[in-house]
């Protein structure tokens, strides 16, 4: 993690803390003793892939840059249940305080890990690779988009600043694809890479015409995939998107595309189960 990631993980920490904790905990401001030391363990209560790790650290020492953390496995590891995840050493008002967010983190982050490890084996006999979507949780993009990285799948643009991608209602508001590429072309100083979503396979040959960097094959059936494939003859990388799953990912993998791009490994997230176990230091 870099400066300017890790002041930016400081900022999701700082707002979800600050969401959480309002002006005060009174409960364990009522409950626990001000110098009070206590020790915690994560465990995980269901087989899966862990990430955030570091997040879990960084936000249990926001509160105290004096907690001890030992983390048990790696980002990226599967793990099973039961498994000792990390040990945290503390005071025990800072870790009361920062449990829930620090879980909150820990489990969303590990269940898009989890799924994108189950989407990456689905496809792993093929070339093609799972890529995320900008369908992430407001506020949350540099977490998810990193856990799909420790699940082992690859990231697609991070915003609507770092590539271009002209989809469909770009495409009707410039008055067609050609027009489309032509004026992001006489407009960015950048020259970014152009990506352009097709719906039909005529749409499809009209942009390989366009040199772009790659075409996206939008809701295309795995018979328009495969003609796809053969039409653009390794021309340009071919991007599928659209209704993909779990039980159709293999299918559109083996029609020879390139990249596979998945909104649910970020929209609807199940998190995996991981338990916050407190207990006194004993003396």
């Amino acid at each position: 993690m870099n400066k300017n990631e890790l002041q930016s993980l400081h900022v999701i920490i700082h707002r979800a803390l600050e969401e959480d904790l309002g002006d005060g905990d009174i409960t364990t401001l009522s409950t626990v003793p001000m110098r009070s030391v206590l020790k915690g363990t994560f465990i995980a209560k269901e087989a899966g892939i862990i990430a955030g790790l570091e997040v879990v650290r960084e936000t249990l020492k926001y509160l105290d840059p004096g907690i001890s953390f030992s983390a048990h496995v790696h980002d990226g590891k599967r793990v099973s249940k039961g498994t000792v995840l990390a040990m945290v050493r503390g005071n025990g008002r800072a870790l009361l305080v920062a449990e829930r967010t620090a879980l909150n983190f820990f489990q969303r982050m590990s269940g898009i890990a989890t799924t994108t490890r189950a989407y990456v084996n689905a496809v792993r006999k093929t070339k093609a690779i799972i890529v995320d979507t900008r369908k992430t949780a407001p506020g949350l993009r540099l977490l998810d988009k990193w856990a799909v990285r420790l699940g082992g799948g690859h990231n697609h643009r991070f915003g609507l600043y770092d590539m271009v991608l002209i989809k469909e209602n770009h495409i009707a508001a410039a008055g067609g694809i050609s027009q489309a590429v032509a004026r992001v072309r006489a407009t960015d100083r950048k020259k970014r890479a152009i990506e352009v979503e097709v719906r039909t396979l005529n749409e499809l040959r009209e942009t390989l015409e366009l040199n772009v960097d790659r075409i996206l094959l939008d809701n295309m059936n795995l018979k328009q995939m495969h003609e796809a494939v053969r039409i653009t003859d390794g021309k340009t990388e071919l991007e599928a998107s659209g209704n993909v799953s779990l039980e159709n990912v293999a299918a559109v993998a083996a029609t020879g595309v390139d990249i596979i791009s998945v909104g649910k490994l970020t929209h609807s997230v199940r998190a995996l189960d991981i338990s916050f176990l407190i207990e006194q230091v004993k003396k």
